[in-house]
């Protein structure tokens, strides 16, 4: 079977699994035990490969949890981040599932266990409460234990009959592709709140290379909104032939998507010590301050979000805003993050983040926030790209890509939300790989292309009070159809001529008939 089959093939199943075992659960509510059990395998498979070592005669899954010792205990958290007895494991749980009685506590004993394995090891912080959101003791699984048991069985059944063959490279790439999918499913049926923490994979794509564009390697990649960890998984799927030295940062404010994310980072191979998703609120208290500067940062942050911004006095002198001498209107904190992911970019980097485009064109602080970026040669390149390319929302969004290392003080503007960008698929539109590489050529060649992309003097756009909207600089093409002037002053006289001799005859006919 070809890798494009067995994806299409699993996709198809997963999905059909989560449909049909959560009954009358809502989707949204039901995610959770579908996607905790798809990582609960994975880890399992994932800790049982790397016991083994390749060695055929060894059997993980058979081996006697009192043979394990604490030596082998401690080197395996060192390494792997997590410790998994071989009782524990999804095969062995799964095995008994149907006739367990106490499948629900069971599990929920288990997951503890594995969190608690990593406590005092540097691993901690990145396993602990990786299944808050698995909750085997929740009423939405049903409202006895019995109900609740065949649930969580009938899930865990459904996760254990896809097939990823073997686990090897490819087939762990497999496990990421489905996790993926089943976030993006859900996403997409959530409505409004799918958008705030999936980032669709073809826009994902777009971000990933603008951001690390020519850069043969970086020291890090940055999201400071992570969401579920899209944005920088698309960063490791496209460049895996570059270096990303130290790894992968985020911040998420949200702690059930902060989960998902750090899951999603297993999922895709990543190991703990090379990623570190941190919770809490980026503006108020953002996290590695002591890790910056990063060469990579991409980001879809919430759109005009309201936040504490000049209520809180302090901020003014923060590192981050106090440069532009003012800060993001408390009713719309888009500019709050940009000014935040400037910040923390490197000298050699650049920064790729999607914004509503209200911000590039509105009054007040947010032109006085542009004023500052501006006149520092901070930005690059804004794209304009086609609407209803989100979950939740129909806007056009602006692709802001910030940069330090500009050989010019010209600024890029492509209208990327034409017909040549973008394809229609059901109630959404996407771009496809040949749309992101036709984007990705203009913003490297920063030459001009009539109705689509043009480079403006820093000094006009002062002139035009700072306006950074795509359409004030990119003149539209004109679809109308061209009429020849002379040619229809000619058809008119014309039909003049005709309409006169029409009257002519209608007015002897009227004098026959009444003679």
């Amino acid at each position: 079977m070809t890798s494009t089959a067995q994806r299409a093939e699993l996709q198809a199943k997963i999905w059909k699994i989560a449909n049909e075992v959560r009954g009358s659960v809502d989707g949204w509510d039901f995610k959770h035990f579908v996607l905790g059990a798809l990582f609960y395998r994975f880890i399992s498979e994932n800790f049982t490969k790397y016991i083994e070592g390749g060695d055929d005669s060894i059997d993980y899954a058979n081996i006697s949890d009192k043979v394990i010792t604490p030596e082998i205990i401690d080197d395996a958290v060192k390494t792997k981040g997590y410790f998994i007895y071989p009782s524990q494991l999804f095969i062995n749980v799964t095995k008994t599932a149907n006739t367990n009685p106490n499948l629900n506590t069971d599990l929920k004993a288990i997951f503890n266990a594995i969190e608690s394995s990593a406590n005092g090891y540097p691993s901690e912080e990145d396993i602990k409460g990786l299944f808050a959101d698995f909750d085997t003791t929740s009423t939405r699984l049903g409202n006895t234990v019995e109900n609740k048991n065949s649930r969580l069985a009938a899930v865990l059944k459904g996760v254990e009959e896809l097939n990823f063959g073997n686990f090897e490279d490819s087939e762990i790439e497999l496990f990421g592709d489905a996790y993926e999918f089943l976030i993006g499913n859900y996403a997409a049926n959530a409505g409004k709140s799918g958008g705030e923490f999936f980032t669709p994979v073809h826009v994902s794509k777009l971000i990933a290379q603008l951001a690390m564009h020519k850069q043969e390697k970086v020291n890090k990649i940055y999201d400071p909104a992570a969401g579920s960890g899209s944005l920088l998984l698309q960063a490791k799927k496209h460049f895996d032939n570059h270096i990303i030295e130290e790894g992968f940062f985020g911040q998420e404010i949200n702690h059930t998507t902060y989960n998902l994310a750090r899951m999603n980072m297993f999922l895709h191979n990543i190991n703990y010590d090379k990623f570190n998703i941190a919770l809490g609120d980026t503006l108020h208290h953002p996290h590695f301050i002591d890790d910056k500067p990063f060469d990579a940062i991409v980001s879809n942050p919430p759109y005009s979000v309201k936040w504490i911004g000049d209520d809180d006095p302090t901020l003014i002198n923060d590192d981050r805003f106090a440069p532009a001498g003012i800060l993001a209107p408390k009713s719309k904190a888009d500019f709050a993050f940009v000014l935040h992911a400037l910040s923390y970019l490197s000298s050699k980097g650049r920064a790729a983040i999607v914004c509503f485009p209200g911000i590039f064109y509105r009054g007040g602080a947010e032109q006085k926030i542009r004023k500052y970026l501006v006149d520092n040669n901070f930005v690059e390149t804004i794209i304009s790209v086609a609407p209803n390319l989100f979950y939740g929302t129909s806007i056009a969004v602006t692709i802001l890509v910030l940069s330090k290392h500009k050989t010019n003080t010209k600024t890029q503007f492509i209208d990327a939300s034409g017909e040549d960008f973008f394809k229609k698929v059901t109630n959404n539109n996407m771009m496809t790989d040949n749309h992101i590489d036709k984007i990705m050529e203009i913003f490297d060649r920063k030459e001009e292309v009539p109705y689509v992309a043009t480079c403006v003097d820093n000094s006009k756009i002062a002139n035009n009070d700072y306006n950074l909207s795509v359409s004030s600089y990119v003149v539209a093409k004109d679809n109308r159809e061209q009429i020849n002037i002379e040619v229809l002053n000619n058809e008119v006289a014309k039909t003049v001529l005709k309409i006169d001799k029409l009257r002519i005859d209608i007015n002897a006919i009227i004098k026959e008939i009444e003679a």
